[in-house]
């Protein structure tokens, strides 16, 4: 049989920068398949099911109400505390959860990627594509306590930022995927990193403003808060639909730029690392 006949050749990567997108698109898919299989495992067996998307940022939020709100003290900026803390777990849970899912990617998916061929950026682009439905469940949630609040008075007040949340939300995906391939390179050959990952990312929380303002942090260590990328699109987020105060659009610029550097580094980490990675995992 000729070259010519093939419907697709398969020839090995040559240098990190030798990136096929036209090729991830073409299973898109695959995408849709690994989407699918990501929702039915999650909660297979379960007896409450998808329930668990709205049962865990209730109890979150129940729990950091108490605990931060009625004994810590620790200020809201104003707004009803319930909302304020509900707020800032939605948006934080879609980028933890895209960035601890795609951090396991090479380990976990190792007995298929040593079978099948297809374009390995598959795997994390459909984790961060099934993260979603997680976030656009509790994020109806949290619109509809917006509701209930907003009826009985409780003072917030939405504005035209809510028209940049597509684009904050794309944002923690592109830097929960480039983060999270990041690590899933390096989890290759160094495992201690999978066990650290879930206790960074916990960690990471605290340096962000999911249970506290911003304008409430120490002026000594706000600068090391405002050098998080996620800070202030979770700033900016929480903004849009409550109110309250905001520290500029700087910030978010930064987050940008930094996201796009991440993903660079990511992709060409995971591109070169994809091509052995089968020798170590």
């Amino acid at each position: 049989m000729n070259e010519g006949e093939w419907s697709q050749i398969i020839r090995p990567k040559r240098h990190l920068l030798d990136i096929n997108l036209r090729e991830v698109w073409e299973y898109k898919f695959l995408i849709y398949l690994f989407v699918r299989r990501d929702l039915v495992a999650r909660y297979k067996q379960t007896i409450l099911g998808p329930l668990w998307f709205i049962i865990n940022p209730l109890i979150s939020t129940a729990i950091y109400s108490i605990v931060f709100g009625s004994i810590a003290k620790i200020s809201t900026d104003g707004l009803p505390p319930f909302l304020f803390y509900l707020s800032g777990i939605v948006f934080w849970n879609y980028f933890s959860g895209a960035l601890n899912g795609t951090a396991n990617t090479f380990v976990s998916n190792a007995g298929i990627f040593g079978k099948v061929y297809f374009p390995r950026l598959v795997s994390p682009i459909s984790i961060v594509i099934s993260n979603l439905l997680q976030f656009f469940i509790q994020l109806g949630l949290l619109f509809g306590f917006m509701i209930i609040f907003k009826i009985r008075g409780a003072n917030f007040a939405p504005n035209s930022f809510v028209f940049v949340i597509p684009y904050l939300v794309f944002l923690m995906a592109i830097l929960g995927l480039g983060f999270g391939i990041i690590i899933s390179s390096l989890t290759t050959k160094y495992r201690d990193l999978t066990n650290l990952v879930a206790f960074g990312v916990q960690l990471w929380m605290y340096a962000t403003p999911v249970i506290y303002p911003i304008n409430s942090v120490p002026e000594k260590f706000r600068a090391f808060v405002a050098l998080n990328p996620v800070s202030p699109i979770i700033e900016l987020c929480r903004y849009a639909l409550l109110g309250g105060t905001y520290s500029g659009t700087g910030g978010l610029w930064y987050s940008s730029v930094f996201a796009v550097v991440v993903l660079a580094i990511g992709v060409v980490l995971f591109n070169k690392v994809e091509q052995s990675f089968m020798d170590t995992v």
